[in-house]
């Protein structure tokens, strides 16, 4: 079984009957920090799917935090999820419920059951995020980057070995793009946790180097060496 957190040998990639990626080779370690970059429609997100579930693994070999892709069905795919953060472009939070019930909803969905350790790790993450304060506020009550720290922190619920963010800086103005990408970089670096991050922003890239994965013309490139000044 592969050591990487993420390890694709040989994948292609289908939506539907349209082959997406050809050749997928690569590997991702434990605490790295990647960039997944390309054009809209070069089949970054249908890479991100693929990775936490969402498309079935029909051709090549993958593991993500352990989990063969090619072996998970609607019963194990929720074990796969439980070791993954996912952040949206879109936060995705339930605009009816306050902070803590969106928080508290996604614990009860990924099996735990005991409200006081499902309080404290409510607490626990919202302080990580720096909005331990915002609790009982609804979604609409918060600025666009206090919502995307909450899916940040919802991302962080079960404590996971890697975070797949998909544009997470993608509706931000320029200045809560930073305190976003300084939060995803501090969380990388103080929990060993893996990030791989879509994003077609290069002025974050920029700002924030790291190792960059390309998907263009149907393949997936992997400029491991290539730094971005």
């Amino acid at each position: 079984m592969s050591r990487s957190i993420i390890e694709l040998r040989d994948v292609n990639i289908f939506q539907g009957e349209t082959r997406v990626l050809s050749d997928v080779n690569i590997s991702v370690e434990k605490g790295e920090f990647v960039y997944l970059v390309g054009k809209t429609g070069t089949g970054k997100s249908s890479l991100l799917k693929t990775l936490y579930g969402d498309l079935e693994l029909t051709q090549g070999e993958g593991w993500v935090a352990g989990h063969n892709l090619r072996e998970l069905t609607w019963k194990t795919v929720p074990f796969l999820r439980r070791n993954l953060g996912v952040v949206f472009q879109d936060f995705q939070l339930l605009t009816d419920r306050n902070v803590n019930d969106n928080l508290k909803f996604v614990l009860k969905a990924t099996g735990w059951k005991d409200e006081r350790l499902m309080d404290e790790k409510i607490s626990d993450v919202l302080e990580k995020v720096n909005l331990k304060n915002k609790g009982l506020k609804m979604p609409f009550e918060l600025s666009g980057g206090e919502q995307q720290r909450i899916d940040i922190a919802r991302a962080l619920l079960n404590s996971p070995k890697l975070i797949l963010a998909d544009e997470p800086t993608g509706n931000l103005d320029p200045e809560t793009s930073d305190e976003i990408m300084q939060l995803l970089v501090q969380i990388s670096k103080d929990y060993n946790t893996t990030v791989l991050m879509a994003t077609h922003d290069y002025m974050v890239i920029n700002k924030f180097p790291a190792r960059m994965i390309k998907t263009e013309l149907g393949k997936v490139w992997d400029n491991a060496s290539i730094k971005m000044q």
